[in-house]
């Protein structure tokens, strides 16, 4: 399951979705967040569906890879399905004992599921197409107005970016640390809840002890090279908007136009 996980990795290529200039993927994916919560139907989610899938092929990224990071939310899209499905009230459509199904619920749950999927499946194509640098820099640049209330854009968008790229590491060294101990006889399996939780001791105290030693190390780094923030930083490769960051941003904006509408022509489901 934790090689499942995708978020944070970086997949090199010069696809049009690549191309893009970072600041505008960004901005770009919180507009398609927005499009999502603004979604009251599924002909609303079949646009989404539609806008979702054309990024995943111009961006030329494996479908099946896109799919495998959803893999590990799969038990938060069961567990949430089913809130919706037994404790929302409406038209019964059967009962299982005192647990009672409606259509209203069993909509909603399938709603909601697809929400959560098109919404991991878009966010996740930000950093699969954009590199650790261009996103610190693009973060950067967007917050840079906030430097006027003194606000540490620079720092800020070196924190988010690091944490972002150290995800894969500490999955890996997750996953390195559950096959050892494994391998020792630690049971990480079987017993209830509470007994499944203190097995997690043995993996949690070395993973811990990894975390902090990469973080010296990478402050240390740092220091050799002698980083002092942003101040008086240049850099190699300035951003710049592009014609197709322009053809980006209209596709996105009829995307959310053609939502709206439908919201209003069709009728809502919550």
């Amino acid at each position: 399951m934790l090689r499942d996980i995708t978020l944070g990795q970086y997949f090199i290529g010069n696809s049009v979705i690549h191309r893009i200039d970072p600041r505008m993927k960004i901005l770009l994916t919180i507009a398609f967040i927005t499009m999502l919560f603004i979604v009251k139907n599924f002909i609303g989610f079949a646009v989404a569906i539609v806008f979702v899938f054309a990024v995943i092929f111009l961006s030329k990224i494996p479908l099946k890879l896109v799919v495998k990071g959803v893999k590990p939310i799969v038990p938060l899209i069961i567990f949430t399905s089913l809130l919706n499905m037994f404790f929302i009230s409406g038209k019964t459509l059967f009962e299982i004992g005192f647990l009672k199904i409606t259509v209203e619920g069993l909509n909603l749950a399938i709603f909601m599921s697809v929400r959560i999927i098109l919404l991991i499946m878009g966010t996740s194509m930000l950093t699969y197409t954009t590199s650790p640098i261009a996103l610190t820099d693009a973060i950067e640049r967007l917050l840079n107005p906030l430097k006027k209330i003194k606000f540490p854009a620079h720092e800020m968008a070196m924190m988010m970016t690091i944490a972002l790229r150290f995800i894969p590491t500490l999955i890996e060294e997750t996953d390195k640390i559950m096959s050892a101990q494994k391998a020792r006889g630690a049971d990480l399996e079987s017993g209830n809840l509470i007994q499944r939780a203190k097995a997690l001791i043995p993996i949690l105290i070395p993973l811990f002890v990894s975390a902090f030693m990469r973080a010296g190390e990478l402050a240390m780094a740092m220091e050799c090279r002698c980083y002092q923030g942003g101040q008086g930083r240049t850099r190699m490769r300035e951003l710049h908007y592009s014609k197709l960051d322009v053809y980006s941003a209209i596709i996105m904006a009829i995307s959310i136009v053609l939502i709206v509408l439908i919201n209003i022509f069709v009728p809502t489901i919550i």
